[in-house]
């Protein structure tokens, strides 16, 4: 589990296909307090350690990803270059700064407006319908790997429009500043927007 608050911003320096797709990923964390086998968000896409190490670039480790994964998440799209927003897995004890995230990508949205707003900046997202009506005013969603609140919902045809505000600081240590009108991110919705459908297709 995880809580969508992004310890730090790292990037892809090695892409590799192997009958599954093995990303090699820079960060500035201790690798020697990264366990193989360890659950790692990578743009809110939970992946599995596989290795690591160090070098005069940088600490770095592999992740690998399956067709599925690429398909269904922006991991298909990433290139080398491309900063990533990383948070290890929640442990006992550790502060939910956020909300409960389970690194499992529910679908994808598109920027379609990024614009300053004071100090902050807006930025609009479409989605599908089907994954939008988990989408509510003042609830989280995590996009990229990052908690956040929603300011505003509208559903047009099979479309639903939704936007947030970002504050300077989320800004500035995200993957949000490369924000752009036509890029596409992960989205997870709310775990309890789940539950109450369930519950609401069930009862």
């Amino acid at each position: 589990m995880f809580t969508g608050i992004v310890r730090e911003v790292g990037q892809v320096r090695q892409i590799v296909q192997q009958g599954d797709t093995k990303v090699r990923i820079s960060c500035r964390r201790d690798v020697q307090t990264i366990d193989i086998g360890a659950s790692i968000a990578c743009n809110g896409v939970c992946l599995t350690v596989i290795a690591k190490g160090d070098d005069t670039e940088s600490g770095w480790f592999d992740v690998e990803a399956s067709a599925e994964t690429c398909d269904k998440t922006t991991l298909g799209g990433w290139a080398v270059g491309r900063r990533i927003n990383l948070e290890p897995a929640l442990k006992l004890g550790d502060e939910l700064g956020g909300h409960i995230v389970s690194g499992h990508v529910d679908g994808m949205g598109e920027i379609t407006v990024v614009r300053p707003e004071g100090d902050s900046h807006r930025v609009l997202f479409k989605t599908s319908k089907a994954l939008g009506k988990f989408i509510a005013s003042k609830g989280s969603v995590t996009i990229d790997g990052i908690s956040l609140t929603v300011n505003e919902v509208e559903d047009a045809g099979d479309t639903t429009t939704f936007g947030i505000n970002v504050i300077p600081h989320t800004w500035a240590n995200t993957t949000l500043s490369d924000a752009a009108a036509g890029a596409h991110v992960n989205l997870e919705i709310d775990l309890l927007a789940r539950y109450v459908q369930r519950l609401a297709e069930a009862g």
